[in-house]
């Protein structure tokens, strides 16, 4: 199949913006929880919908009385936290522009996004950022205010425009129309300088309303309970910000989390306890390794090996029913089923808070076994696909037929259409307005309102999408050979002491990759083995380590011809980090950044 659209179940807003439900929920049911909040003492606290509206319309009076002025631009360099949904949604009250910076952006980034996007004001959360900022600030004559979070600026500003009439403020909010441009997100810059997506409040109204009408039961772990999540991925990224969105609009209690690491979101998941999640593969990755790991320490191996094929066997019959080919579970499997269930799968949802039975997945391609074990041990997870351009999703699993291994069909109001070349082409009211001052790359991008998204793919019969790669990332070998990379480094990476893997070969004679290690997978190993612990230089020598990797080479290349398979690999001592340029914010490869820095071992693979 070339093309699929699905209709749309959510009409494009025709007026208004994005910040008029916070009064309008505020007006007819001011009591309702809105979101959750993290005091002092490190206890959530709710707010109401009248409170948050008290609070947006006061934060809003005070960015008036400092000169923020409908149509400016304003940045947020800040972690996913309260504060940063309250100026979201208090400079969309009075018309302004948000440019968020990923918080462990470097001062050049800064600069390029700032200056960029003309910057008038900008909001950071601590002295480091303010500090970042700084150095380049000589260079930006139009940022005339710097705001710092941990300095209680958002008082100050209270206090600023508390003398000015609220009727000042809503005048500003009904100028706003869907038309207006919400936000300017900057892509991650895989390759080159990143670019400013142009967002609009109807782009982010239509995207949040539609998922709100097609996957709200998904958002319940029981039917009639009261959905919520926990916000854990960045705000300066568009996953995160089309959740905070449809969590105000759809009325779903939401709370924050700035951290991404199991120590910190864990014991936030059981204290909040969410009745779904919206996550990257990486933190469902993490809950599993985190559970097959206990599991071995307690000399359960076998039993969690065991649970877990049940569980993928479950999902696959479920999946089989669903979908016409099979019967669903056979008796047998439903009662191992429902003896792992409390041995092993209840542990898992426990993890996770819980309460949560559903989750959405998006921003990478996630293993359809990791799908099914998931499944199987009851949270059902819709996976996705989108870009910053698309507003987030594009794609998703429906709630009544997932296909594993798929990014699923189109959103409702969505045509997605593959290019004579594979390139994935998508068209619908979601669609960025171009790039801020770049009318070149929008030339190249937009195509009488269809976004080429250089990504590859296949639709099946059912107008189920699944991503094969990336049209800049293909490989072509000297001898002529095309090789995408991403399907053997997902191979490579499902072996669970494997943390990356880098597939190069491009004008090279074959194909090779650059493999880093998961330390705490690693810790484990050793001492399930009674081995010593090893520092990073030692653990790459050692030849049990390098067997175990070469095994989960000879895995990858069952997928490829020999032209394509990888002949030799490279265990590096250190992870590819963000904080040395090898990561985009999403945890995106910058490959030529890591063949760059990398530039002798890749080099020494190839030496005869």
């Amino acid at each position: 199949m070339r093309e699929f659209t699905n209709p749309p179940s959510a009409l494009a807003p025709p007026v208004g913006g994005l910040a008029d439900v916070v009064f309008e929920h505020a007006s007819e049911d001011p009591r309702h929880i809105a979101l959750g909040r993290k005091d002092e003492a490190g206890q959530w606290r709710d707010v109401t919908s009248a409170e948050f509206r008290d609070e947006v319309l006061a934060l809003a009076k005070g960015l008036l009385a400092q000169g923020v002025r409908f149509g400016d631009r304003v940045g947020i360099m800040s972690r996913t936290r309260y504060e940063w949904t309250l100026f979201d949604f208090a400079l969309w009250t009075i018309g302004a522009q948000v440019v968020p910076l990923y918080p462990t952006s470097s001062a050049e980034q800064c600069f390029w996004m700032l200056y960029d996007a003309e910057v008038t004001a900008a909001v950071v959360e601590h002295e480091d950022h303010a500090m970042t900022i700084a150095t380049v600030i000589g260079r930006l004559p139009r940022l005339g205010r710097l705001w710092q979070l941990d300095e209680g600026c958002v008082q100050e500003l209270y206090d600023a425009g508390a003398h000015l009439d609220d009727e000042v403020v809503h005048r500003h909010r009904n100028a706003v129309t869907p038309d207006s441009v919400a936000t300017v997100i900057y892509t991650s810059g895989t390759t080159g300088r990143p670019k400013g997506c142009v967002i609009t409040h109807g782009n982010f109204m239509y995207e949040a309303d539609t998922v709100l009408a097609r996957w709200e039961p998904v958002f319940h772990s029981k039917k009639g309970d009261e959905a919520a999540t926990l916000l854990f991925l960045p705000l300066a990224h568009v996953f995160g910000r089309m959740v905070e969105v449809a969590a105000i609009r759809g009325r779903v209690r939401f709370g924050h989390q700035p951290r991404l690491d199991a120590a910190a979101l864990l014991p936030d998941l059981a204290a909040f306890r969410p009745t779904f999640i919206l996550a990257v593969p990486y933190i469902f990755e993490k809950v599993f390794a985190a559970a097959r790991r206990k599991a071995e320490k307690e000399g359960r191996e076998g039993p969690f090996a065991k649970a877990v094929d049940v569980a993928v066997r479950y999902a696959e019959a479920v999946e089989a029913k669903a979908w016409g080919t099979g019967p669903g579970p056979s008796a047998g499997l439903r009662m191992q089923h429902q003896l792992f269930d409390k041995l092993v799968y209840a542990k898992v949802r426990a993890a996770m808070g819980g309460r949560i039975r559903n989750a959405m997945s998006g921003g990478s391609a996630m293993d359809r076994q990791l799908g099914l074990f998931f499944a199987g041990a009851g949270v059902q997870i819709y996976e996705g696909y989108g870009l910053t351009e698309s507003t987030a999703a594009a794609t998703a699993n429906p709630p009544e037929r997932t296909r594993y291994g798929t990014v699923g069909q189109p959103v409702p109001g969505v045509t997605v259409h593959i290019a004579e070349d594979g390139e994935i082409w998508l068209r619908g009211p979601n669609i960025f307005q171009g790039y801020l001052n770049n009318p070149k790359a929008t030339d190249e991008t937009l195509h009488d309102g269809w976004l080429a998204t250089g990504d590859l793919g296949q639709l099946d019969e059912d107008g189920y999408l699944t991503i094969t790669g990336r049209k800049k990332e293909i490989l072509v070998t000297s001898g002529g050979k095309s090789v995408s990379p991403t399907p053997l480094e997902e191979r490579v990476r499902e072996h669970p002491l494997v943390h990356q893997c880098v597939v190069v070969g491009n004008d090279r004679p074959f194909v090779a990759a650059l493999v880093t290690l998961d330390r705490d997978a690693v810790d484990h190993w050793l001492t399930m083995r009674n081995k010593p612990p090893l520092g990073p230089a030692e653990l790459v020598r050692d030849p049990d380590l390098e067997m175990e990797v070469r095994r989960a080479v000879v895995a990858a290349n069952t997928l490829v011809s020999q032209a394509e398979s990888i002949r030799t690999f490279r265990i590096l001592a250190q992870p590819f980090t963000e904080e040395h340029g090898l990561l985009t914010p999403s945890l995106k490869l910058k490959r030529k950044a890591i063949e760059k820095a990398y530039e002798a071992e890749v080099e020494a693979l190839y030496r005869v």
